[in-house]
């Protein structure tokens, strides 16, 4: 919980100086989320291609496990 109250105090913090310069902020909101996303996905195709390089299977269940919780911020599932 600690990160994502500090990145929203930071980002009210970036709001507020760039209200006192009366500046736009450098891009649209909803343009900076799909950039921040393509990173968060960009950073998958590292992991992928060493999987790949050592000669194991690329499954949907080990992506959802490996991939998708870095992508989402969510917690990865529990192993049965």
């Amino acid at each position: 919980m600690k990160p994502y109250l500090i990145s929203l105090f930071m980002g009210i913090l970036a709001g507020l100086i760039y209200a006192a310069l009366h500046v736009q902020s450098p891009a649209p909101p909803i343009i900076a989320l799909l950039g921040l996303l393509g990173m968060l996905i960009g950073e998958q195709v590292v992991p992928i291609v060493r999987r790949k390089l050592a000669g194991e299977p690329l499954t949907a269940s080990w992506f959802h496990r490996e991939c998708m919780p870095k992508i989402t911020g969510t917690p990865p599932p529990e192993e049965p």
